[in-house]
């Protein structure tokens, strides 16, 4: 199947969740990022902010839980510039007005700007992933071309609603793979999950 054929089937049936589903994903998946990744060096995490409509994972449970918890965090999310095609980080927080979008993503309406460069961790939206860590997203580049500007510290991790799929994603030059991916029911590290795979074939 190709990454075009199976982005169309992810979205549709991640657009068959009720939003009681998508509230309890959303819950499972804020605690597992609290309970298994080491935040100690995190000094800027970008994130993105759910778009309500399609369905995706509500990362508030996260960004607003850093303000309460760790204030020294500061919160960066996307905005898009439409004439360079680029998507710029920009800091926001809990008095930060959003404005929505051409696509209807909620982003910054001011707010200081980092290059990606300067970002630590980055939570990654994704319709579905496999054992070695790549994604399928939107089809747009936004964040490839945004991780491929990321140092190599940087951790880079996907919040999935479901488990990895069982084939390996078509992939191009230019794509990134990511260091984790976070399910509401597991924590999948590809470097891991790719010797796993390896040791159960053998």
């Amino acid at each position: 199947m190709t990454k075009s054929e199976l982005r169309k089937q992810l979205l549709a049936r991640r657009g068959e969740l009720r939003a009681g589903e998508v509230a309890a994903i959303s819950q499972k998946v804020a605690e597992r990022f609290f309970a298994e990744v080491d935040l100690a060096a995190v000094v800027r995490l970008h994130t993105f902010i759910r778009i309500a409509k399609f369905n995706e994972i509500d990362t508030s449970m996260i960004y607003m839980r850093l303000w309460r918890d760790r204030p020294q965090i500061a919160t960066f999310a996307p905005r898009i510039d439409h004439e360079t095609g680029r998507m710029e980080s920009v800091r926001f927080d809990e008095h930060t007005q959003l404005v929505e979008g051409r696509w209807g993503i909620r982003e910054p309406a001011e707010g200081e700007s980092v290059s990606p460069s300067e970002v630590d961790l980055v939570l990654v939206p994704m319709l579905g992933f496999d054992h070695l860590g790549h994604r399928i997203g939107y089809g747009k580049g936004f964040y490839d071309r945004f991780l491929r500007q990321t140092r190599l510290d940087c951790l880079k991790i996907g919040l999935c609603p479901w488990p990895p799929l069982d084939a390996p994603i078509e992939t191009h030059e230019g794509d990134v793979p990511l260091d984790i991916i976070i399910t509401p029911d597991a924590v999948f590290r590809p470097e891991t999950s790719v010797k796993e795979l390896n040791d159960w074939s053998n």
